[in-house]
């Protein structure tokens, strides 16, 4: 008769799916996620308020994510060396409540520049959530599982995205752009109280203690592995286009020939909640299916939502809003399970070279879309969302020429491996 594992076998082997120990590390990384990205894009329903307060152009109001998402990008990487030293519950606690503070301060800036300031500051406090959530979950969730975790992670930035744009729009319009930045602070700080009540300890958490030039090696590592180098380019595309639209078709619809209010152009972000099931169901399909043909599928949607909403129809805005959501979600979540199967050493390295291209992509991405609105209106924008999508495409292609015979190394590695353990 077979012996029950011990603690240590149990520690030793991922966290399955449908165990209580899941759901409560699946709950804890939904509310970092959610209270992470409730302050990071509550201000995108904001921009034309900035631009008529301040008197700037819709591309520099939308300076108020570009720099939260490049000063997040920046702060990535030396965050993910110290998340491997310090201890991962410590590193998202730190950065959560830090990031909420900052929100609750942001209400009380004296001007644009000082606004500014604060959104940077916060871009550089959320860095510790993005550079260690997707790690988290590949460290401690079983492969089979891995998929499952990661969409309900993205649900959770989905979620969180949603709701902070939602509350921001609709307190926008009773009481001003202020008391709106206010009310997803304080939904910030209940995430992290959530965050705090739920996280499991981990199974697998080692400090490593490694000096600087040891993460180093470890990250040039991942930059010599062409398949990551093209999943990175694929994120940096993805959120490039996505931030675009949704950075700007708030100033579409409050214009003629719409008019919409700030509270009804807010309701455009419902489309989020087609992007968290999106964003589940990808995870799950990619586990059965593989990454790649998904990732591609999901590509393809945001491109044809883009050209979908370029008629001034209302109904076809929404739905090019929706394909442009759902796509990209899929898309997104396709490519971060991929990396996850990929990586086998320093995952928080990997995640962090990730993770940096994709808010590289909001930071640059979301700018150069309002250029081109500028110079072009609308179709100048969808032209330059569909020109991002057909390069992800080509890139998406090399990954699928690629895989089979990275996937031959691997059965020859592990045989290798088996011969030498014979």
């Amino acid at each position: 008769m077979g012996s029950s594992p011990s603690v240590a076998e149990a520690n030793a082997q991922g966290i399955e799916a449908g165990t209580p120990e899941f759901r409560r590390l699946c709950a804890a990384m939904w509310c970092a996620g959610a209270g992470t990205f409730v302050l990071l894009y509550a201000v995108q329903g904001l921009l034309p308020s900035f631009a008529s307060e301040y008197d700037v152009s819709p591309a520099a109001s939308s300076l108020t994510i570009s720099l939260s998402t490049g000063a997040l990008a920046l702060a990535i990487l030396p965050i993910s060396a110290l998340v491997e030293s310090r201890g991962h519950k410590r590193v998202l606690t730190v950065s959560m409540t830090a990031a909420a503070v900052l929100g609750l301060l942001a209400p009380f800036a004296p001007g644009f520049g000082a606004l500014l300031m604060i959104r940077t500051l916060q871009g550089v406090a959320m860095a510790g959530v993005p550079a260690l959530a997707m790690a988290h979950l590949a460290r401690e969730v079983d492969p089979r599982s891995l998929g499952r975790a990661m969409g309900i992670l993205i649900a959770g930035n989905t979620f969180g995205g949603l709701s902070g744009r939602l509350v921001a729009n609709v307190v926008a319009d009773l009481a001003g752009w202020r008391w709106a930045l206010a009310a997803v602070g304080v939904v910030s700080l209940v995430c992290v109280l959530g965050f705090r009540a739920t996280l499991p300890d981990p199974r697998r958490e080692a400090l490593t203690g490694e000096p600087v030039r040891v993460l180093l090696r470890q990250l040039l590592g991942h930059l010599a592995d062409p398949g990551v180098r093209r999943v990175c380019a694929v994120s940096f595309l993805l959120m490039s286009a996505f931030i675009s639209v949704y950075n700007y078709v708030g100033f579409r619809l409050l214009a003629e020939p719409f008019g919409l209010t700030q509270t009804l152009a807010g309701l455009v972000f419902l489309a989020y909640l087609l992007g968290a099931v999106s964003a589940t169901t990808a995870g799950a399909l990619g586990d059965r299916r593989g990454r790649l043909p998904v990732m591609a599928g999901g590509v393809g949607l945001l491109l044809v939502g883009a050209v979908v909403s370029l008629p001034d129809l209302l109904p076809l805005v929404l739905v090019g809003l929706v394909l442009v959501t759902v796509g990209f979600f899929a898309a997104h979540s396709s490519a971060s399970g991929w990396l996850s199967d990929r990586v086998t050493t320093a995952p928080a390295q990997a995640s962090a070279l990730y993770l940096f291209s994709y808010y590289a992509g909001g930071s640059i991405g979301g700018t150069a879309g309002g250029l081109a609105l500028e110079r072009a209106g609308w179709p100048g924008l969808v032209g330059f969302v569909v020109g991002l999508q057909v390069l992800a495409l080509v890139v998406i292609g090399l990954l699928l020429y690629s895989t089979p015979r990275i996937r031959d190394n691997r059965r020859n590695d592990g045989r290798a491996d088996a011969a030498d353990r014979a």
